[in-house]
């Protein structure tokens, strides 16, 4: 089992609980942490600069697409961002938290 942290911004609080609820409820992840954070970037030409909810997503490599495909699905951007990081360095207790958990 390779555990995975899979990364998506909201634009609003309401938005990011009902992704991470979804994903828990379908047992697609584990945990998901939800932190409030300014985003600055380019968006069609222009400077954006906004408060955004970032979602850490703790899930396995195999349920990668089920959880991308459930973000696409409920987010109201245009382009979700939609980022996954391989958990390199990972306590066993926790691998088997993951595992167990969805």
């Amino acid at each position: 089992m390779i555990p995975l942290i899979v990364q998506t911004t909201c634009g609003s609080k309401k938005e990011a609980k009902k992704i991470a609820k979804e994903l828990i409820l379908k047992r697609l992840a584990a945990c998901v942490q939800i932190t409030k954070c300014d985003s600055i970037y380019e968006w069609k030409n222009e400077i954006c600069n906004d408060k955004e909810y970032l979602l850490n997503i703790k899930t396995k490599k195999r349920n990668f697409e089920k959880v991308e495909s459930k973000i696409k699905e409920l987010h109201s951007y245009d382009l979700p961002e939609i980022i996954a990081i391989k958990m390199t360095n990972c306590s066993n207790e926790y691998k088997k938290f993951i595992a167990k958990s969805c």
